[in-house]
């Protein structure tokens, strides 16, 4: 199923089992990123941060997992290592870049995974697989160690089947991490945005529950957003790989999305700064009075794998997700169970810092939906 890249055994711990995603350095192993580009490149030689604090909170690591070729797509696709089945919903693709890190925790291989999310790398696939994924505030967790080095966009987070094992994988992997308890009623900002009308009503149903609070909100800078995070995410890519281009060892799609990114304007990373600050702004006036915001993490439901394996491609897959890596606020994914058979997830937004809060709502979310949770449900506030 080419979910895992590379099976070992680090660590003592039975109780916790984890998988990293392979842009991320493990000790004595290549970090290949899905790329033959680095197929041949010396092996690491020593932890990144991430996994040295993981495995110094006594998981055991299996493995390093599949991902979208250098961390550069939302299909999952990867024509040098394979493509993972999605496990859940095996008609669509897994999402990416984070695909193997979301394969690898729906079938429960994994306790949790660790993946990386500049546009939305590790919530597209959670929600395209069915399961929890979270980005965490960003510089929260250090990005020591990771592939690529630079970035101002990209986090480091985890994937599980449910929200406490999610909660518990960022226990492992940042020590500040406290889970809260909330014996309130949850206020949240539903935020008024257009995708596929049956991803909205499966929401809204997911929201109707008595210890809610809701209201509507917009941001008005959203597609600004939308569009500065994209063009900043491929002129850092192009800083970073662009020497790779033409050499025969990238895909197909990597290797045109190089091209096209070697044509973007150097001012984008000053004007993306202007738009960041607007719309950091706008997303904290938004949390005033409310706990989190609220939205679908997907517009529209994933291509199906035939059409990812042909070469098709939907960057829009990432418009709700993609501007909060630009803001940097902590956004988590939460999966809804539901008669379509189709893949659909929900989105909760947090103010910066306040991680523990958006993991704790989303816990409450999953038991009162009943969404891969073995919680008692404790809503009655």
């Amino acid at each position: 199923m080419c979910v895992f890249t590379k099976k070992f055994e680090i660590g003592t711990n039975t109780q916790l089992v984890a998988g990293i995603k392979d842009n991320i350095d493990v000790a004595g192993f290549v970090t290949e990123a899905g790329s033959k580009a680095f197929s041949h490149n010396t092996s690491a030689t020593k932890h990144a941060d991430v996994v040295a604090t993981m495995l110094a909170s006594g998981v055991k690591l299996v493995g390093k997992l599949n991902m979208h070729e250098l961390a550069y797509g939302m299909t999952g696709v990867n024509s040098y290592l394979g493509t993972p089945v999605n496990y859940l919903y095996p008609e669509y693709i897994p999402g990416g870049s984070s695909s193997g890190c979301a394969v690898a925790v729906a079938e429960m291989t994994v306790d949790f995974s660790i993946g990386t999310d500049t546009g939305g790398s590790i919530r597209v696939p959670a929600a395209c697989c069915g399961v929890f994924g979270f980005k965490p505030t960003f510089g929260r967790v250090s990005r020591k160690g990771v592939v690529p080095a630079e970035s101002t966009l990209d986090c480091v987070g985890p994937l599980a089947f449910s929200a406490e094992d999610l909660i518990k994988g960022m226990q492992c992997i940042d020590p500040t991490f406290a889970p809260i308890s909330i014996d309130r009623p949850i206020k949240l900002a539903r935020l008024d945005v257009a995708p596929d009308s049956l991803i909205n009503q499966l929401v809204d149903k997911a929201l109707n529950q008595s210890f809610i609070e809701l209201r509507t909100t917009t941001l008005a800078g959203l597609n600004d957003a939308f569009d500065a995070a994209l063009k900043l995410m491929n002129f850092e890519m192009w800083q970073t790989f662009g020497h790779l281009l033409n050499t025969g060892k990238l895909g197909s799609d990597i290797e045109s999305r190089l091209l096209a990114a070697s044509q973007i304007n150097p001012n984008i990373a000053s004007e993306a700064e202007v738009v960041r600050a607007h719309f950091s702004q706008q997303v904290d006036d938004a949390l005033k009075g409310v706990d989190a915001l609220v939205l679908p993490t997907l517009p529209s439901f994933p291509l199906k794998r035939v059409d990812g394996l042909e070469g098709k491609n939907d960057l829009n897959i990432s418009f709700l997700t993609r501007p909060f890596n630009l803001s940097g606020h902590p956004a988590i994914t939460i999966p809804l169970k539901n008669e379509l058979g189709k893949p659909v997830g929900m989105q909760l937004v947090g103010a910066k810092g306040n991680d523990e809060l958006i993991c704790e709502i989303a816990k409450k979310l999953s038991c009162s939906n009943n969404i891969n949770t073995e919680c008692v449900e404790k809503n009655d506030v």
